[in-house]
């Protein structure tokens, strides 16, 4: 996964398709457990891109999408959240949501 610094929020906003964007705390302990379950996901799709963004770095970001808690998996296409993801069942549930946006 790759790290989303603020300086570079504003390309995601000009991006075409899907994205997927996935908000966590450093210290949050179901975020390192989703973490794991991404990463695995990440890893079983070839083409899947997942960017992760620290929340702690993005508090206008959340306010304005509503990011209610961590971890979350945001899914947008054409610049617009479609889908929040809060709870992480299992590595095979997070897969077929992923694999239906692709």
């Amino acid at each position: 996964m790759n790290e989303v610094k603020p300086e570079q929020w504003q390309q995601f906003l000009t991006m075409d398709g899907v994205q997927f964007i996935y908000f966590y705390t450093p210290m949050c302990g179901t975020c390192q457990l989703a973490s794991k379950m991404l990463e695995v996901v990440n890893e079983t799709i070839s083409s899947l891109q997942i960017n992760k963004c620290n929340l702690n770095y993005f508090p206008a970001i959340a306010a304005e999408y509503e990011i209610e808690s961590v971890p979350c998996l945001t899914i947008w296409e054409d610049s617009q959240i479609v889908e929040k993801i809060y709870a992480f069942k299992s590595v095979t549930y997070v897969y077929d949501i992923v694999n239906s946006y692709l």
